[in-house]
């Protein structure tokens, strides 16, 4: 006698058995793949991390406290070690940009971060605690977080990192990169999601608010707050639109407020021209607030003297 629920329950088991198999195989091959794509970064003194290389002509994203110097030495998943020159960071947004003469190198597929959703799978890449090329698998924890001690952006993934992770990739199940690692915080990675790394590499002419400005500090709302006092408006400028005038004090930008001067700087570099943007400013003591929709040629905002008040 043929015990049939027992035969299907085999030939389902077989037939689950080969699809987990076709899964692991094809994850396996997109983990070479994304090793391949991945860097160990070292600077002067020791330090270093992971990089990302983002395209074929030698462009490799890491973190700006991964590279903190202008030269780097950089090592290939073929062993091959090159100096790296820098040739752009942002310390704000932690990111770093370092070139290598080489070409045809192994380079990611950009993914689309803002397509994440919480629960997908992603895999990170890098070289943790001299583990070369290591990966690990987890979950998209949130995507657009922020964290208390920072108004940056996240992508939160429930996935295992280590010193020497930062820099490296975050991917999709499909391989493609979609955030650089960068951190830890309360036990979930935080990483840099990938349109930001994009603008990134596109702020060749940063949104500009077309003022003169100088920083001074005063007491609000019994807080210690840096202020930006405007000194000149361009005609014609952005700043123009929106009535902004002589004597205002800036206080945020973008819902971003400031900690240096430079923050205004950073925050108009990320900005998106045609978006509207918020200015926060204060006008004779009174909170005042105006959205503007920024034209592609404004003007960068200078600071002729650094005074605090």
């Amino acid at each position: 006698m043929v015990n049939l629920t027992s035969q299907r329950f085999a030939i389902a088991t077989i037939e689950n058995t080969g699809a987990s198999a076709e899964i692991a195989l094809e994850l396996s091959q997109i983990a070479e793949q994304l090793r391949r794509c991945t860097v160990q970064v070292r600077s002067r003194g020791g330090g270093g991390g992971s990089g990302t290389i983002w395209n074929s002509q030698g462009l490799i994203i890491t973190n700006a406290h991964v590279a903190p110097f202008d030269r780097a030495i950089v090592e290939l998943w073929d062993g091959r070690v090159i100096e790296a020159i820098r040739t752009d960071i942002d310390s704000r947004q932690d990111l770093a940009a370092l070139q290598v003469e080489a070409t045809d190198l192994p380079a990611v597929t950009v993914g689309d971060s803002k397509a994440l959703r919480v629960g997908e799978l992603v895999l990170a890449v890098g070289n943790p605690l001299g583990l070369v090329g290591a990966l690990t698998t987890g979950i998209i924890h949130a995507t657009d977080a922020t964290e208390d001690f920072s108004t940056q952006r996240w992508v939160k993934a429930d996935i295992r990192l280590a010193p020497g992770n930062s820099g490296g990739l975050l991917a999709d199940a499909r391989g493609r990169a979609i955030a650089i690692n960068t951190m830890i915080a309360n036990g979930l990675a935080l990483a840099i999601p990938s349109k930001r790394v994009e603008r990134f590499l596109k702020r060749d002419r940063p949104l500009s608010l077309g003022v003169t400005l100088r920083p001074v500090l005063f007491r609000l709302e019994n807080q210690r707050v840096l202020g930006l006092l405007v000194l000149e408006v361009a005609p014609g400028s952005l700043a123009t639109s929106v009535s902004l005038q002589m004597g205002d004090v800036l206080i945020a930008v973008g819902g971003e407020s400031f900690h240096t001067p430079e923050d205004l700087l950073s925050i108009l570099k990320y900005a998106e021209p045609g978006k509207p943007l918020m200015l926060e400013f204060l006008r004779s003591g009174r909170r005042c607030y105006a959205i503007a929709s920024a034209p592609q040629d404004t003007i960068e905002p200078t600071f002729p003297e650094v005074k605090s008040a």
